[in-house]
């Protein structure tokens, strides 16, 4: 363990995660099979990092700039279906990815679109916002329309053009996931009692963090699970919400996927990775102070060389729960468990309601466990955890995880902290992640600063490069800062690592839609130098 960092335990199930400073950084070595590797390459920040700021920009360093690409309302195509609102997750799809290519100038994006902004929509409709109640949202049909048409997800295509990054406007790719949409449920769960006996779905929404497959498909997670008292929206059924969901990019005619065998809960994201002996495995987080960490393990092999192959392969296989103090993966199995067995009536249930059977079998609580990434070079698994102020940890860390044997499909793990939240490392509730070629963490945060409460002292919301080896181990250098009342979220780099995609998501005034005050959010572009040493 990092000497700089300790763990301790407050029960059998629940984990509170401490730090404390012992002195200067150590010189770190990657983790593999839970033994250092002695390299201690020396990963290093290709910029002059910035401080904090409350400025009401998208603040960068010296010689890098942004171009924003598409914001909320912009029409994508010719059937008028326009960019969702709340950008989160972002995944660049090469032009020529299915022919093995990697274009960093021509591709398809997905985005999320993780919720509605109905006070803003308010405004737009005329709609007085005192005298509304959620209760009677039937009775304002157009905002109802435009609260669905605002979540789940876009593909747009993307061009940069004379240095520019643009959007391409056109009906070969760009379309929308929205809450209108229908979608097939798969694996277990589908037509169960526990979804009411839906085979299909309409819409997706509370998209909030994901990732991309082996076989160019993006993956895009439902971050809620009690969608109908939150929003309000008539005749819904909770669970059809709260899973993970699998787009095709490249052909809008492929159905589009909810697969229940990973589970239901608050997913944040699914980083995926493969087994020594070739099957997949989707690492998730549960967003909720007191939840889990999970993994699915495919009973399928991953077929590189067949695409076609892989697209049933997250529709059957086993379902784990993360306990850190036996240092375990315990399966989620109604069939093998006894546990499971004398609370739920079959693996339909077990998975609809994974937060109860998780912890019924001993999954460890954590502290809003949200982006799970694989390192690019030893095949570690980072996981953030934001924070939980009933804990007393309002800055959060991020945890490393090393397989047994170096191999994901391991039951066994080892465990450190990689970096905590604080005065100390100078960041504070960290959220998505991102890997660079070289094996650096680029971290985006997830707070809400005032000048008076606890994470005053941080101001706006950024972006930070932590390296994971070499002198500079865990120590953040900010790359951005958000505007006002804004997350920066979603991260992700083209593969010549010139170009970094980033959301803005709910500013305040920052980027304001035409003829209002209030902010849009949007996708951006951000060039202009090195983004790795």
């Amino acid at each position: 363990m990092d000497r700089r960092l300790f763990l301790t335990y407050a029960g059998s199930t629940t984990a509170a995660l401490v730090a404390a400073s012992t002195g200067n950084a150590m010189t770190a070595n990657h983790l593999l099979n839970g033994q250092p590797s002695g390299k201690g390459k020396p990963l290093t920040a290709p910029f002059k990092p910035i401080s904090r700021t409350w400025e009401n920009d998208l603040v960068l360093p010296p010689g890098y700039n942004y171009s924003i690409i598409a914001s909320y309302g912009e029409e994508i195509n010719s059937k008028g279906e326009r960019f969702g609102d709340a950008a989160d997750l972002t995944v660049y799809f090469p032009i020529d990815a299915l022919q093995g290519g990697n274009n960093s100038e021509e591709g398809l994006i997905w985005v999320n679109h993780e919720f509605p902004e109905p006070s803003n929509y308010m405004k737009l409709l005329g709609i007085n916002e005192a005298t509304f109640k959620k209760e009677n949202l039937a009775s304002y049909p157009e905002l109802l329309k435009l609260e669905k048409e605002a979540v789940g997800g876009s593909v747009i295509h993307v061009r940069k053009e004379r240095g520019t990054w643009k959007l391409v406007k056109n009906d070969t790719y760009n379309r929308r996931v929205d809450g209108n949409t229908p979608i097939e449920l798969t694996g277990p769960a589908r037509g169960s009692k526990a979804v009411g006996g839906a085979t299909k779905v309409i819409g997706s929404l509370g998209n909030c963090s994901g990732g991309s497959t082996l076989w160019n498909t993006a993956l895009s997670c439902e971050e809620n699970t009690e969608y109908g008292s939150s929003y309000g929206w008539p005749n819904f059924n909770d669970n059809h919400y709260g899973w993970v969901m699998e787009v095709d990019p490249f052909d809008p005619n492929k159905p589009v996927k909810k697969h229940t065998a990973l589970g239901r809960f608050a997913h944040e994201n699914a980083a995926m990775g493969l087994t020594k002996d070739g099957r997949v495995v989707v690492y998730m987080g549960d967003d909720k102070g007191d939840e889990c960490f999970y993994k699915f393990v495919s009973s399928k092999k991953f077929n590189p060389a067949n695409r076609e192959a892989n697209f049933d392969i997250l529709e059957k296989g086993t379902l784990f729960v993360a306990n850190l103090g036996a240092q375990k993966w315990i399966a989620l199995d109604h069939a093998a468990n006894e546990k499971l067995q004398s609370q739920f009536a079959d693996q339909a249930d077990v998975l609809t309601n994974a937060r109860a059977a998780a912890k019924a079998v001993g999954g460890t609580k954590l502290d809003r466990p949200e982006d799970v990434e694989i390192h690019p070079k030893d095949g570690t698994v980072f996981l953030s955890l934001t924070n939980n102020s009933k804990h007393g940890n309002f800055h959060g860390q991020i945890i490393r995880f090393i397989p047994a044997d170096g191999d994901h499909g391991s039951d066994a793990f080892t465990f450190d902290v990689f970096v905590a939240g604080g005065q100390q490392s100078g960041i504070t509730c960290p959220d998505n992640l991102h890997f660079d070629s070289k094996g650096n963490l680029w971290v985006v945060e997830d707070y809400s600063a005032t000048e008076d409460n606890v994470y005053a002292a941080y101001k706006n919301c950024g972006v930070f490069l932590i390296p994971t080896d070499g002198k500079n181990y865990g120590i953040p250098h900010q790359f951005a800062s958000g505007p006002k009342g804004c997350e920066v979220t979603g991260p992700w780099l083209t593969p010549d690592e010139r170009t970094l995609f980033l959301d803005v998501q709910h500013p305040e005034t920052w980027n304001p839609y035409p003829g209002q005050t209030f902010g849009r959010s949007c996708l951006v572009a951000v060039q202009g130098g090195s983004f790795v040493k």
